[in-house]
């Protein structure tokens, strides 16, 4: 490679990250994100009452009218890193008989220390507390899931994995 062209590609690559920080240094000016000082008024409302709570489902109710099909579904999420095989471990244990099963039972699987912590067994309550967000019902677990926000979804997941054995 001559000179020449050398020069060339360095221009291009420095005038097109100076046309970068220009630009970001232009949105910056024109869109500000944060406030400069205490606010100049607050609107105060009064005589507002607290929203009402949501009458929950209890947990019970939604894991009997659960569908294992619908859980089935919803396990696709799972299975990149879990198998329902007996004794097919993958990134994760394998979760034949996981509902009534103790937490640390499996075999061959290597625990992170975190899950025997929280409980003993794996009830569908402990299931759905895990499942709602692994990382806040078991810190320190290896689990790497955002987990399932929606209690039908979790209920249903359950229903599903308790199907599968007899």
């Amino acid at each position: 490679m001559d000179t020449m062209t050398l020069t060339k590609v360095a221009a291009g690559v420095l005038g097109a990250w100076l046309v970068l920080l220009l630009g970001k240094w232009g949105s910056e000016e024109l869109y500000h994100t944060s406030l400069h000082g205490e606010p100049s008024y607050v609107i105060e409302v009064e005589g507002a009452e607290p929203a009402e709570e949501e009458d929950l489902v209890p947990f019970a109710d939604l894991l009997a009218a659960a569908s294992p099909d619908d859980g089935a579904k919803v396990f696709r999420k799972c299975t990149a890193c879990h198998k329902v095989e007996e004794g097919a471990n993958a990134t994760g244990p394998y979760l034949y008989g996981v509902v009534g099963r103790n937490i640390d039972a499996v075999e061959g699987f290597e625990y992170s220390g975190a899950l025997e912590q929280s409980a003993d067994v794996w009830t569908p309550e402990n299931l759905s507390a895990f499942l709602e967000k692994p990382s806040a019902w078991a810190p320190g677990t290896t689990m790497g899931f955002a987990g399932l926000k929606k209690p039908e979804d979790r209920a249903a997941v359950i229903a599903y994995l308790d199907s599968l054995d007899e």
